[in-house]
This record gives C-alpha cells, structure tokens and sequence, in this order.
C-alpha cells in the first residue's frame, strides 16, 4: 500500500515532460518563426493553448498516459510532419492555400512533387524532429493529482480556449457563425486543427464550385451585352500556359537563348505584340484562374462564384466554345479546374494517362486545334491549356536531344551550386520547347486564314534559382519573388482582323498589368461592352488606368502585397 502511495505522488517532472510532449508538435516550428522575427507570439501562444487540450484526458485518465500519448504522438506526430517538411523547403508556415493545391493535385502531380523537393537534407529534418519528438514521449509519466484539482486544471484549459468564441458573441456581438470561423483561425497553428481547417475551407470551396456546375443557368447574364463586330465571321483563341516565367524567356531579356523561334515570329510579323510588364496575381494555377477567367479580383476574390466566366460571357455572345487541354484530368474527373472546361461547348481532353510523368507532351494539342478551326461555326471561341513547364521540368520536353540544350553551368548569368544545375537547365529546356509548341499554335492560326486573334499568356511564373541568393524552387505565395509572378503576354491579330479594327497596341506593350483584369482585355479586344466591363481595366484601352498590381492571399486578413514594392 505504501508502495502504490508513493508511485502516486504528484511530478513536477512528469508534467513538465508531457506538457512538452503534447505541444511539441505544434508549439516547435511557430517558436522557430518566432524568433525569426516572421510572426509575433500569437502564434506560439495559440499553438500552446490549443495543445493543451490533449492534457485534459491525460489528468483525468492518468493509467492511460502512456496509451494516449502513443496515440496522440502516431497520428499528430505524423500529421506535423507535413508541416515541417513544407517549412524545410520554403522557410515558411503551413498554410490554406497549400493545402488547397494539395487537395487538387492527382497522384501523378503529388509525385513529382515529391521528386523535385526530395533531399537529404530533407530526410535529415525529418529523422531528427521525429527523434525529439520519440525522446519527449520516452519521458511521458501519469501526473497523479487530487481529484478537485484536476478537474480544475482542466476546466480552466478548456474555457480558455473556447474565450474567443464567447468574447466574440459577448463583447463583439458577433454571430455564433464567425464567432465559430475566428475559434478556426485561432487554432490553425496548432495540428491536426491546422489541416481540419483548412480541409474545410477546400470542401466549402469545393461544394459552391459544384453547385455552380449544377446550377449554372441560376447565374444572371451579363447585362446590356454588345458586340461590336456584329455577326462577322471570326475565331478568337486564348491560350493559358503553365508555370513559365518570362524571366527565362530570351524575348524579354534572358541571357540564354530559350526562345528563338517567338522571336524569329515577331520578327516576321509587325502586327504581333509582345507585353513586357504583366503579372499574375496568385501564383497557383487554379486560383488565379479563378481571377482571370472570371470578374473576380483580389479585392473581390469571391466574384468568380457569383458572376458569369469568360466561357458564359462568349456563349452569350454567340460564341460556339471549345477547351483543348493538357493538363492531367483523368479523362474528365470533377475539380475546380475543369470546372471551366465542363463550361464549353466541346472539351479535348489530351492527357488522360494515370502518369503525369508519361511525357504527354503539349503538341498532342495541334490536332485537335486544327480539327476546332475547320469546324463550320461561324463565331468560334477556342481555349488551349498546356502543361508548359510545370514542375517536373525534364518530363516537359522529349528526351531527344533536340530540346536537351542546356547541359552544363556554361551561359547560367550567376554562380550556382552544383546539386542545382540539373534542375535549371530542365526548366530552361522546357522554356524551349514551350517556345516550340507556343510558336506553332500561332504558326496554325495563321496558317488558318481565320480572321480573328490569338493572345497567350502564362498562368504563373517559376522561380527556379534564379532570385539571390539562388535557392528558392518553385513558387510560395508567403514568400513571394518577383520571379514567381512575371509572366509572358503576347497577341498576334490576323491580317483581316487589323484591317477592320486598326490600332496602335504596340504603344501600349509597356504598360503594367495584371492578369486578374484579363477578362477586361479580352472584351476589349472582342468589341465586347456591358454593365460590367471596366475599360480602364484593359491593357489595349487607350483610357486604361495603372493601378496597384496586389498579389497574395485575399483571404488572409494581410495577405496582399504590391507587387511593384517587391525588392526581389
């Protein structure tokens, strides 16, 4: 008896051991950004708080520590790591929309991603947090103390972490609703809430793109809608690359010599208009879509959920409407982006392997374009969506050596370690068969005679060493780089079409843009007015207006930058 007295007695150690053991896997990474000065101590206090919770059962249930810290530490432990490893590779925390790319990446695309940021020094992050992690839950003992305490203890740990649900209704007279969405953001620093959160803002997301899918014919049309151009016969093609920043491209500037064959095409033709200032304002693909393809902006970036697209706006103006893509959709799976495809008339899905990595390469897309083209519509509204240069770099291009011409550190305008030269010289490989693929689609609506324009720009931009000091891969919205929003915007208009709509666009190519406001643009160039058309929005308007290029999350209370104050 005297033995079970003693073994029961109250450990300061003990507590002190499970208190780091339960908060260890949220409360590490936001003291991390705490002392680098990224975040203040919100963070940290809420990831605290909130890890506190799984205390609760440990007081009142001390002779099952042991099985609820197993527990706890296989499923949260591993949960965490996912965090970690994003923090690893973008020096960043953890956020929505990861999580919401994540969630609209296949298998095939989750896979490459993981070749691409897969490192030693990776895996070593990894085995030593999980190390410490083990280490805190060897040290984990039942914390025995009196009944009236622990239901104390606990009671004082639960009504300080529901406090901003009832100083939200109490004090700030808000709805149970927001008060409940403010409770979400509060524990977004804290796993596996981070990931509920978030998984629940994508669903939420999710749910209003399919019912928009549903219930399309619920959403108004445009108003007072007039087309310039009458009923004269013409096709009007928009082609949305992937991933290509126009910092690699030759065109614009680069050292290395990426893009001959667009350059030697605007040589050739007067009339094509190469922009030089144009970003994007997300730097992932389906939400800036979300923005160009819509009325939606980064001041209202719930537009594209209320408001017709671009694809309803040319339907109602008589458009017949077509989407050729070579992104992956596995034949026609329901995702947000092909939400916009299932709005055409036609779709030409071109890559339907399970593999994204089976080197579908973009020109699967000339076919179909041409068959489109011959179709007998009178007014045609084509849309080509190509895997450009998205990541993985090498599976972009074929493996014949004609695109492979970039092999070594010769012509790479800065120092760049050797571990990262493969990579670079994959994307600026890829950058020249982009310029293949790019160049012939304008070569074949030339070729088409069809009298109308053809305008191509890129989705996003890439950061691919190219930013000091050269060690950033791919794109973060948390830690943005000029780079990763510079994209290309280029328009060839048909002999025909000049004549009757002469202009002086070349006036205009240094104009700073945002790809948010194409919908704008597009309108312009097709002799589109209506009630919602903003002609100082459009980059070829004579009355157009430059104003503050914001990039970053909307949704983030401070998530939007000016981009033209970006240092880097």
């Amino acid at each position: 008896m005297l033995n079970i007295k003693a073994t029961n007695k109250f450990s300061w150690s003990a507590l002190i051991f499970n208190i780091l053991f339960f908060t260890y896997f949220s409360s590490a990474l936001q003291l991390i950004f705490f002392f680098r000065r990224h975040s203040n101590a919100i963070g940290l206090r809420d990831s605290i708080i909130y890890s506190l919770i799984w205390l609760i059962p440990v007081l009142i249930f001390p002779n099952y520590t042991r099985k609820i810290a197993t527990i706890f530490g296989l499923i949260i432990g591993c949960l965490s790591l996912v965090s970690v490893g994003y923090f690893v590779i973008y020096r960043q925390e953890f956020s929505q929309s990861v999580f919401f790319v994540m969630a609209e990446s296949n298998y095939s695309e989750s896979s490459e991603f993981v070749q691409q940021y897969f490192s030693i020094k990776l895996v070593v992050v990894l085995i030593i947090y999980s190390l410490v992690g083990i280490y805190f839950w060897s040290k984990v003992r039942p914390v025995y103390i009196k009944t009236s305490t622990k239901w104390i203890v606990s009671l004082l740990i639960a009504i300080y972490a529901i406090m901003p649900v009832f100083i939200s209704v109490t004090i700030k007279k808000s709805s149970i609703e927001k008060a409940g969405t403010h409770l979400l953001t509060r524990m977004e620093t804290t796993v596996p809430w981070q990931l509920i959160n978030s998984y629940l803002a994508y669903r939420s997301q999710l749910k209003n793109m399919e019912d928009i899918l549903n219930h399309l014919d619920i959403l108004p049309p445009v108003e007072n809608l007039k087309d310039a151009n009458g009923n004269t016969p013409r096709t009007l093609v928009l082609v949305i690359g992937e991933s290509t920043t126009r910092n690699r491209m030759s065109i614009y500037g680069y050292g290395r010599n990426t893009t001959p064959q667009i350059e030697q095409f605007k040589k050739d033709n007067a009339d094509f208009v190469v922009f030089n200032d144009v970003v994007s304002s997300r730097p992932y693909t389906i939400e800036i879509l979300q923005q160009a393809l819509t009325f939606a902006d980064e001041r209202h970036p719930d537009l594209y959920l209320k408001t017709p697209s671009l694809i309803n706006l040319m339907k109602q103006a008589g458009y017949k409407t077509f989407w050729i893509t070579n992104q992956q959709t596995m034949t026609k799976r329901n995702t947000m982006l092909t939400m916009f495809s299932k709005q055409a008339d036609e779709q030409f899905y071109m890559n339907n392997d399970r593999n994204q990595s089976s080197r579908q390469y973009d020109e699967s897309v000339f076919e179909p374009f041409k068959k489109v083209l011959a179709d007998n519509a009178e007014k045609k509204f084509i849309v080509i969506h190509l895997l450009g240069t998205h990541m993985k770099y090498e599976f972009r291009y074929p493996k014949d050596g004609k695109y492979e011409l970039f092999k070594d550190k010769e012509s790479i305008p800065y120092p760049l370690e050797d571990d990262k030269v493969d990579v670079y010289n994959s994307y600026d490989n890829a950058i020249s068969y982009n310029d293949y693929v790019t160049t012939t689609l304008f070569n074949i609506f030339k070729n088409s005679k069809e009298n109308g324009f053809m305008l191509y720009f890129s989705d996003h931009g890439e950061d691919v060493y190219q930013t000091t000091p050269h060690n950033v891969l791919g794109r973060n919205e948390k830690a943005p780089t000029k780079t990763m929003y510079t994209v290309p915007f280029m328009l060839w208009q048909s002999p025909t079409w000049v004549e009757t709509h002469p202009n002086n666009y070349q006036a205009y190519v240094d104009r700073k843009f945002s790809t948010q406001d194409l919908i704008h643009t597009w309108s312009n160039l097709a002799g589109l007015s209506y009630n919602l058309y903003v002609p100082e929005k459009s980059i070829v308007n004579p009355n157009f207006h430059e104003s503050i290029r914001w990039i970053g999350d909307p949704y983030d209370k401070n998530g939007l930058i000016d981009f033209d104050k970006l240092t880097k």
